[in-house]
């Protein structure tokens, strides 16, 4: 069962989703990649939604990825006394560390000492989802004195945004690494990691994952947005989470920061997801709104690797029909005929490097000869990842033999993964791609295709050889 349209589809599961008979659907609409939220469920919860996946797997016969999406810190006010409380515009409101003593109209309890310690004069604090803004007037290691800039009602724990500060914390939490290890340990292929500032937190997950999966930095702070360039060169993928990168930004903004953050990682050659409310209207209707479709065409004329169904697939009324929708409006996008003009004019010059190198050509060869497919022979994926960076017209295959690989490729765009056997030599890799492709019924005799590997055979990050196979 090999995939149609290029931009993949990520989607998450959760109560709406949780049997096999509707994961099984969601695969057969369009799904390639399943995020498990660690924000919400248990770890039984989870495995058991994994143990699905990977039995659907094996009955359909082709990989899925597994995204594992970590909480990260989450920054609340504490409990009032008696329930919510409204803030009044102009009215002075206090923030302390005192969690003992519940908030009333004039207070509330913070306890986060990060925030204090990196609050200034001027700075503002988001309560809500961004609905109440507090202008910070003097603060200290252990409490703020705010006024009120946009006022409403304020209950328990709601979430805490700090726009244009850095926080003193790290982005993995004791329940994140707990989480982390329980995921690496059930095999997930895909570590999303949230609350990303700067390009020490990916170096810092990275130092535990020791590459049993691929790293996907979610973008949701204007910090990140500051240190982007170092983000991309150290992470393996992005996520452009719109949600709360909507809620600390002006929404003006974010149009222009999705745009640059997908061109920063198609330079690279790096995955990227753009996330959050996409069809959110599907959550409760069984059509998206005109502007949400509007909204996935965008991102797929960008060239965006994947685009990802949050509560729509989770936990909304209609998660089967949120797919199928997002799968047809990828495909319609993809068979308009400017669908190519876009993605060649968003295309960048590759690298002066011989995995590059060998990607540009294999796209050159593809266009001057109109081959029938591509074949990326990879261990690690970078082959594929190389020749998905350049956009070709044709359909990519990733042959790997192992099948943690397979299921990365699951989320780049334009690649079917396959598994295939070791192989010994260039004959051998020539015969297994001619095999595969002709299985996958892609090609017919007489055509054309071009094949990519590494030599030595087996030796990850070594992409060197190009050659062009007919189908006989």
């Amino acid at each position: 069962m090999q995939r149609l349209c290029n931009a993949k589809i990520v989607a998450t599961l959760g109560p709406a989703s949780a049997d096999r008979a509707t994961i099984e659907a969601l695969v057969k609409a369009g799904a390639d990649v399943f995020r498990l939220n660690f924000s919400h469920g248990t770890h039984a919860d989870h495995k058991a939604r994994l143990d699905t996946i990977r039995a659907i797997e094996g009955d359909l016969g082709r990989p899925i990825g597994v995204l594992l999406d970590l909480q990260g810190p989450k920054l609340r006010v504490g409990t009032f006394a008696n329930g919510p409380v409204k803030l009044v515009e102009g009215a002075k409101f206090r923030l302390d560390l005192d969690r003992e003593k519940p908030g009333d109209a004039a207070r509330a309890p913070l306890p986060h000492p990060e925030i204090f310690a990196a609050l200034t004069p001027g700075a503002e604090l988001l309560l809500d989802d961004g609905r109440l803004r507090l202008r910070v007037v003097t603060s200290g290691p252990d409490s703020a004195e705010t006024v009120v800039v946009n006022g409403g009602m304020l209950s328990d724990r709601k979430g805490v945004n700090v726009p244009g500060v850095v926080l003193p914390l790290s982005a993995l939490t004791a329940k994140d690494r707990a989480d982390l290890e329980y995921g690496l340990a059930l095999g997930v292929d895909w570590i999303a990691l949230s609350f990303v500032q700067r390009a020490s937190d990916i170096t810092e997950i990275k130092d535990i994952v020791r590459g049993r999966a691929g790293i996907v930095a979610k973008l949701e702070k204007p910090a990140a947005i500051e240190s982007l360039d170092a983000i991309l060169a150290e992470t393996d993928a992005v996520m452009v989470a719109r949600g709360d990168l909507g809620v600390e930004m002006p929404a003006e903004q974010v149009p222009a920061i999705q745009k640059r953050i997908v061109r920063g990682c198609r330079r690279l050659g790096k995955p990227v997801i753009v996330a959050t409310q996409m069809l959110e209207s599907m959550v409760a209707a069984p059509v998206p709104t005109r502007a949400e479709a509007s909204d996935v065409a965008t991102a797929i004329y960008d060239g965006a690797d994947a685009v990802m169904l949050s509560a729509e697939s989770a936990s909304g009324k209609y998660p089967v029909e949120s797919v199928a929708m997002m799968h047809a409006i990828i495909a319609q996008t993809e068979a308009d005929s400017y669908y190519r003009d876009a993605i060649d004019a968003g295309h960048t010059p590759s690298g002066k490097n011989v995995p590059d190198a060998i990607g540009w050509a294999a796209r050159s060869v593809a266009g001057l000869l109109d081959v029938a497919a591509m074949v990326a022979y990879t261990s690690s994926g970078a082959s594929a990842l190389r020749m998905a960076r350049e956009r070709p017209r044709a359909p990519i295959f990733g042959m790997t033999p192992k099948r943690a690989t397979a299921r990365r490729l699951a989320l780049v765009w334009g690649i079917s993964p396959v598994l295939c056997h070791d192989v010994m030599d260039v004959t051998e890799m020539t015969e297994v791609a001619v095999q595969a492709v002709r299985k996958l019924e892609y090609v017919q005799q007489g055509e054309s295709i071009v094949i990519a590997a590494g030599m030595p055979f087996g030796t990850a990050g070594t992409t060197n050889l190009l050659r062009i196979a007919q189908i006989d």
